[in-house]
């Protein structure tokens, strides 16, 4: 068995070495300290999350998709920007896929050593027919999970464009991966335990890379989610009345019959309205401008 004592996430954080003995309030104020780090180190990773985006965005362009895998805390924060994009972005639930080692099981209950099993990974990338249009980034934040790890090479045998996402420095873990984000957020409060600093630095990135490039593609005007699913949540179809009242003008009730005339689809509204096409014709303008409602409604 490998030592990964060397690691920068396994090494003892000298700053927490009194954690057990502190009061609560001490405890409080090291972690949401040490949790301020996290943003710094994102920072420091910029131009490789830079190209990831714009990885993801070529993929999406070209009908491919974002394909998460990891393993445990890794593999369900993956699992979860996934699970995430269809209701804020209206995308097709196939256009981002969370892989976690141990299958959906590993979601609600740890299976520790399904990390450890790589066939598992290829086996998965095999049957989700990964090619060269798709990126798939595997996320390790210890930087040796094996399942994330084969994952990535059979997808590079497959053709598609790699991505790795490590909070350890790559010269304590090579990868082969076409782009390595490494985010060194350090030691943790609790020696090893990646689901605290790594953890938050892994939300903050998937975060960003699906959001900037759902963006890129069209599915954003302005600061508002105009593709946001509003069928069977009112919240959503609240923010669907609001988003054509703000974008309109529209008093509240025009715009909830106007987002019920457009199926519920709010960029169908907004150019309905701002054009006086039709529900087909809109959607059909709006499938013709590639998805994105600003050069036909106009910018700011």
């Amino acid at each position: 068995m490998d030592d990964r004592g060397h690691l920068t996430t396994e090494q003892r954080n000298p700053r927490s070495t009194g954690l057990s003995r502190m009061s609560i309030g001490e405890a409080f104020d090291l972690i949401n300290t040490e949790d301020r780090l996290v943003a710094d180190a994102v920072r420091d990773a910029r131009s490789e999350i830079v190209a990831a985006i714009e990885a993801v965005v070529s993929a999406f362009r070209s009908g491919g998709r974002l394909v998460y895998l990891g393993a445990g805390t890794s593999g369900r924060l993956g699992v979860l920007d996934a699970a995430e994009c269809p209701p804020t972005f209206l995308s097709d639930p196939n256009m981002v896929v969370g892989m976690i080692a141990g299958g959906s099981d590993a979601l609600t209950r740890s299976i520790e050593g399904a990390e450890d099993c790589p066939q598992d990974a290829g086996g998965e990338i095999d049957r989700l027919d990964v090619s060269q249009n798709d990126v798939v980034l595997g996320i390790a934040t210890g930087g040796t999970t094996a399942y994330v790890h084969a994952g990535l090479r059979r997808a590079k045998e497959r053709g598609a464009t790699t991505v790795l996402f490590a909070c350890v420095p790559k010269d304590e873990v090579q990868d082969d991966a076409d782009i390595s984000i490494r985010v060194i957020t350090g030691p943790e409060v609790l020696t090893g335990s990646t689901r605290m600093k790594a953890g938050t630095a892994t939300k903050m990135v998937l975060n960003m890379i699906s959001t900037v490039a759902m963006v890129r593609i069209g599915k954003v005007h302005e600061n508002l989610m105009v593709d946001v699913h509003t069928e069977g949540n009112r919240k959503l179809v609240d923010r669907g009345i609001r988003i054509i009242s703000e974008l309109t003008g529209s008093p509240r009730e025009e715009s909830r019959a106007l987002l019920e005339r457009a199926g519920g689809k709010v960029k169908t509204a907004i150019v309905m309205h701002k054009t006086g096409a039709s529900c087909r014709r809109a959607e059909a303008m709006i499938a013709d401008a590639s998805g994105s409602v600003s050069s036909l409604i106009g910018e700011p």
